[in-house]
């Protein structure tokens, strides 16, 4: 499935193999779209191997030093868009909070209806890497993973979660929903790690 028009001119460094882009930001995703009438309620946890478990308001989450992220994202299902902005927490200043052991070698993220998606802790404290509330200067919209999604870039965006509430260090790569469903590991762009077999 592909959408918006094929990239023909332009740094073409930018854009995997068998990518179109596309300026519109289409909507992909499993299972029900959450709508939240208040944030009251809602936390983030980040446990497993740290030192500290920590949970998160998100009052407290935008508390802590925001940051501004430009990149190009790439999905699995063949389009990408480019010149995004995303704001809001580095996962390494996440990371400071809680003190990963050195046996956590991977990150779980755990997002709403029990959607998960696994990664390397390398690829997960990359700098390029967020947790963002807002997209290109507004505030994400549900179908987008308000209140708060992982932008992990450099991969295939399904591994960049919507709707986030649990970050776990662990030392299994266990895989998530989509791995369990026939996705690949890892899922890098570049060398097109879509599916299992990839």
């Amino acid at each position: 499935m592909y959408f918006g028009k094929a990239r023909k001119k332009g740094p073409l460094d930018r854009v995997p193999p068998n990518q179109n882009v596309t300026t519109s930001f289409p909507v992909l995703h499993y299972g029900n779209v959450p709508y939240y009438k208040t944030l009251d309620d809602w936390d983030l946890k980040i446990f497993g191997l740290v030192e500290k478990e920590v949970i998160l308001r998100y009052k407290d989450l935008m508390a802590l030093p925001q940051t501004t992220s430009g990149n190009d994202i790439h999905c699995v299902t063949g389009w990408s868009k480019l010149d995004n902005v995303w704001e809001g927490i580095s996962t390494q200043e996440l990371a400071r909070l809680t003190y990963p052991k050195e046996s956590a070698k991977y990150v779980i993220l755990h997002a709403e209806e029990n959607w998960t998606t696994n990664l390397p802790i390398e690829d997960f404290l990359k700098e390029t890497s967020l947790l963002a509330h807002s997209h290109n200067g507004e505030e994400l919209t549900p179908e987008h993973g308000y209140p708060l999604r992982a932008v992990i870039p450099h991969l295939y965006f399904w591994k960049s979660a919507k709707w986030v509430r649990g970050i776990e260090f662990s030392s299994e790569n266990r895989p998530g929903f989509w791995e369990e469903n026939g996705y690949h590991m890892y899922g890098n762009p570049w060398k097109e790690q879509r599916m299992t077999w990839d």
